[in-house]
């Protein structure tokens, strides 16, 4: 059937465009969040983040997303008053595409709408007050969960031993809350009064024991092996061995390679891309004693017990030559892409094979290539963090991964909505001719949300990387499973209230709340902080002014 308004294409032409752009945009922006910590920590690689956001974005967007988006749609401002001028609604829609929230007060105001300003489900003013209250709820839940990583583990006498205990229980509280929130979500799924706390309960209980029962039967051994025997062989993939591992010449198949038996999740960046001379002459220093550099020391600032976990971490991490230890502390970052393919052409002319092959890399690759994990001038803050059993740190690396998977399910189900509700009302109104709240979302448009959402944080994702990573303050891999898992929580919650909040300000949020359980509040680089804060409100009444000002243009165009 044809649509009722198809004169009015070209505006649901420019609402898609615009569709395009801000789903891009919001990958670049909120996706980036959701795995920024597991690179800052060196749990993941840029290029193994962007691989996986693609996968977890699109598996929120299109799973979980169809009820947050019905909230954005009608949820700021009634849709009844266009219901004589359609169109006029379809142009609100398309402004909106902006900024949404701010966007579409903005468009309204300007269509002379009343907004819901009453304290009600998906209103501004719980939507404002969601974005205030929404980070303090993830930085408490973040705290809360590292200082029980922190008190019970990491700060014991034998943290790798206790690590080793307690982690199948992280692994199996992390999956239970994941199972929890998947249950809630599934679109056509029974809500929870109807399938009842017995069900419910049970089917969360169950995945938790069951992923307790792998951890205890595959993932310990692994870890056994690998950070007990100090086998640098051990990869992710030798995990299904399990009770194998335990013997003394194991059937390990494709072993890895070098003798690094876990990174170093404190390690600091090569001094040579700074211009700090004392940092120069402390490698220098180190270089010609063969010892470690501890980031502490290079800052000037001790911790009662720096001397005693420095030891403790760096420890077996390199299996047969203790000698490279020194490579522990000090790395070599990374030329940018711009250095590693396009400066070795530029002399070349434009028909080269070797010039259009480094371009062609450049194009796909540059987002997902540069250094995001270097921070200049921070050494001080980053001193300020204790530092942890490296061994340790690195049992929880799977836990972080698991939960900035969540972190990103929960984005792809709740920031989904920013770019698609508006599209989804303008299509709609475009097909039915009518004005309504209450239109399902299509399938197919998640779908392409979803992708769009991958290739945003693929192009362009690393700049707020680097913003949310170690420039607030030191990252480890317990220290991001904490961030990501608590941060995670707080953006289900609000899902699951049909709330739109922001990734970026829960995860901040998380971020600030773990940094301070240092218990020094020069572990936080608040000058970072207070520009993250000053952005966020700059940009509500940014969109909603040009939005406006886009919709009072539309509207007062003279026609011909």
């Amino acid at each position: 059937m044809a649509p009722v308004l198809q004169k009015y294409s070209w505006i649901l032409a420019l609402t898609t465009i615009a569709f395009i752009f801000s789903s891009a945009s919001n990958g670049a922006n909120d996706v980036a969040n959701s795995y920024a910590t597991s690179v800052a920590a060196r749990t993941l690689k840029m290029w193994q983040a962007g691989i996986l956001a693609c996968f977890t974005e699109f598996l929120g967007a299109v799973a979980l997303g169809s009820k947050v988006t019905s909230t954005i749609k009608s949820g700021v401002f009634g849709p009844d008053k266009f219901a004589p001028a359609p169109a006029t609604f379809m142009l609100v829609m398309g402004c909106a595409e902006v900024g949404i929230v701010g966007a579409l007060a903005g468009a309204g105001i300007a269509a002379q709408t009343p907004l819901k300003w009453a304290w009600s489900s998906g209103s501004l003013s719980q939507i404002a007050a969601s974005w205030a209250i929404a980070p303090l709820i993830a930085a408490g839940i973040s705290a809360a969960l590292f200082l029980t990583v922190k008190y019970a583990v990491l700060e014991r006498k034998d943290p790798l031993k206790w690590g080793l205990r307690l982690i199948p229980w992280y692994l199996a509280f992390t999956a239970g809350m994941l199972a929890l929130f998947i249950l809630d979500e599934l679109p056509n799924a029974p809500s929870f009064e109807e399938m009842g706390a017995g069900k419910v309960s049970g089917i969360i209980l169950g995945v938790s024991v069951g992923v307790l029962a792998i951890s205890y039967i595959f993932f310990v051994p692994y870890f056994h092996r690998r950070l007990i025997k100090n086998d640098a062989r051990m990869r992710v993939w030798h995990i299904p061995l399990g009770p194998l591992l335990y013997r003394e010449n194991p059937p390990v198949y494709w072993p890895g390679k070098g003798d690094m038996v876990v990174t170093d999740y404190y390690a600091k960046s090569s001094v040579d891309t700074t211009d700090n001379d004392m940092e120069k002459a402390d490698l220098k220093k180190a270089q010609d004693n063969s010892t470690i550099i501890n980031p502490k020391d290079t800052a000037g600032s001790e911790h009662g017990s720096s001397s005693a976990v420095e030891a403790n971490s760096n420890d077996g991490l390199h299996a047969r030559n203790p000698q490279s230890a020194l490579a522990a502390h000090v790395i070599v970052a990374k030329p940018e892409p711009e250095e590693r393919w396009l400066h070795p052409v530029k002399h070349l002319p434009f028909y080269s094979p070797k010039k259009i092959g480094n371009w062609a890399k450049y194009l796909f690759l540059q987002g997902v290539a540069r250094d995001v994990v270097t921070q200049k001038n921070l050494g001080a803050v980053h001193a300020r963090a204790i530092v942890y059993d490296n061994k340790t740190e690195h049992l929880w690396t799977y836990a972080q991964v698991a939960s900035a998977m969540m972190m990103s399910i929960a984005h792809g189900s709740n920031d989904v909505a920013n770019a698609v509700g508006p599209w989804v009302a303008s299509y709609n109104t475009y097909e039915s001719g009518e004005v309504t709240s209450k239109a399902d979302t299509p399938i197919w448009i998640l779908v392409i949300a979803g992708l769009l959402l991958g290739i945003g944080f693929w192009i362009y994702g690393f700049n707020v990387m680097r913003s949310l990573g170690n420039k607030i303050t030191q990252v480890s891999p317990t220290r991001g499973f904490a961030m990501e898992l608590g941060a995670a929580i707080t953006v289900l919650l609000a899902s699951r209230l049909g709330l739109p909040v922001s990734t970026t300000q829960c995860l901040t949020g998380a971020t600030i709340g773990v940094a301070l359980c240092n218990f020094d509040i020069r572990a936080v680089n608040w000058k970072q902080i207070a520009f993250i804060f000053s952005s966020w409100i700059i940009t509500l009444p940014s969109a909603g002014l040009i939005a406006g000002l886009l919709m009072v243009m539309a509207l007062n165009t003279p026609h011909f």
